[in-house]
């Protein structure tokens, strides 16, 4: 019972905003567009002040300094192994043509009226 009174204040209160937002932008769509900007403005300016807090912190630890050094070698290693790949593929000629192998045969013909085949040549 307590979900559904719950269920109908939030979709009562997210069509309230609708038409509040609805009704700025008949009246004075200037102003909703101004207020739009800022906020957009604000939520960015906020999420890079959080970004560069958290992550800045998160980056300078030791650990994280060998783990990323330790990815930068295992990088340079496998590209290596594949530039030496590509190349090898790359010397081969390719004029070389695959030869088509002819499949033998499973299935066996049985003649069953070679008697009527040979009066019908003689004929």
């Amino acid at each position: 019972m307590r979900k559904g009174k719950a269920s109908f204040i939030i979709y009562g209160l997210i069509i309230l905003a609708a038409i509040g937002i609805v009704w700025n932008l008949v009246t004075n769509p200037a102003g909703f567009l101004t207020n739009i900007l800022m906020m957009v403005i604000m939520g960015l300016v906020l999420f890079g002040i959080l970004y560069f807090v958290v992550f800045g912190r998160r980056g300078s630890s030791s650990e994280e300094k060998k783990y990323k050094q330790a990815v930068r070698q295992s990088k340079s290693k496998y590209t290596q192994n594949r530039n030496t790949v590509q190349t090898y593929q790359n010397q081969q000629p390719s004029t070389i043509k695959k030869k088509n192998k002819k499949r033998p045969n499973h299935l066996r013909v049985i003649d069953g009226n070679k008697a009527k085949r040979k009066k019908r040549a003689s004929n």
